[in-house]
């Protein structure tokens, strides 16, 4: 174990990549709740969503120029780099190899190097796309990876990036995230839930949604407690994006989201044809993050009660 979030705040400030997307949101807020008001960055430059002027926003970074990350760094001397920023377009990834791998390997590298020149560290995400989606069991992190799309090579290749680069480092895998904001599953479910009478849902996918809200919780908590390395984060249970649309259309009725729910049929993921393959079997297993850090999650269900309790409070 390393050093906790109180001494890294001692070094210099937060500065937190890709504020402005749906984890980069939530990271956010749960740093200012924490009394941390980090330095956000965008690939714009604009930070539309700050909810509190505490946090300023810095000139526009964008992952996909050489260099661009190199001379933020220079610039601000963080103890701590948060980087939310990633390529995350999976299907589009297929024919923008060499943009999805700039910015989710080549920059992460480049985050890497500046951070170790600096005694900074980083706090970096990747995805469960890093594994073939063959398992049985839910993927530990020493099983062998094997990603079948473009976007989980480029994040295989950020991740393994990041670790040669020497800095202090914590990597936490994802699966299924999603927010009551943001593009995401749930809100295109809700969004079609109130247009049509009936949808088709793959069923023969396998995860565990995760609530970006907690995401950034558990990634404070685990900074406090020093964890380094590479760990899974995911709730715990697992359903299918059809047993998860289910869910999402009987919450929403429940809470006056939805007059009524439509039909869900189950189909095939041969049904949906996609540019870009998906792990069939998603489900990550936690259980080190929780051994190391007394870091664990809630079953899926509950964080789905939050963030439909939130998209309810925020309704007119």
């Amino acid at each position: 174990m390393s050093t906790g979030m109180a001494d890294l705040l001692e070094r210099g400030p937060v500065l937190l990549l890709g504020a402005e997307g749906q984890l980069g949101r939530e990271l956010h807020r749960a740093l200012l709740r924490s009394g941390i008001a980090p330095l956000c960055s965008t690939r714009s430059g604009e930070f539309r969503h700050a909810p509190s002027s505490s946090s300023p926003g810095l000139p526009a970074c964008d992952l996909a120029v050489p260099g661009a990350l190199t001379a933020l760094l220079a610039d601000i001397r963080p103890a701590l780099v948060i980087n939310a920023a990633a390529y995350t377009a999976v299907d589009r990834a297929e024919s923008e190899p060499g943009l999805a791998r700039r910015i989710n390997a080549e920059a992460v590298a480049e985050l890497g190097t500046a951070a170790k020149e600096l005694g900074a560290t980083v706090v970096h995400y990747s995805t469960d796309y890093v594994f073939a989606g063959d398992g049985t069991r839910p993927y530990r992190e020493d099983d062998a990876p094997g990603p079948v799309s473009v976007y989980g090579r480029s994040k295989l290749a950020g991740e393994r990036a990041l670790a040669a680069s020497g800095a202090e480092a914590l990597t936490l895998r994802l699966a299924w995230v999603y927010a009551a904001h943001s593009a995401n599953f749930l809100r295109t479910m809700l969004r079609f839930g109130a247009e049509r009478d009936a949808l088709r849902v793959v069923a023969d996918q396998i995860g565990a949604p995760t609530p970006a809200h907690w995401i950034a919780a558990a990634t404070l908590k685990a900074i406090d407690a020093g964890a380094r390395g590479l760990y899974h984060l995911a709730p715990q249970g697992e359903t299918s994006w059809h047993g998860y649309a289910e869910a999402i259309f009987i919450g929403a009725v429940a809470r006056g989201l939805l007059p009524k729910a439509p039909t869900v049929e189950a189909i095939p993921s041969t049904a949906y044809p996609t540019p870009a393959a998906r792990p069939a079997w998603s489900v990550l297993d936690s259980g080190a993050l929780e051994r190391d850090t007394g870091v664990r999650l809630p079953n899926w269900r509950v964080g789905l009660d939050e963030v439909l309790d939130q998209l309810a409070a925020a309704a007119p």
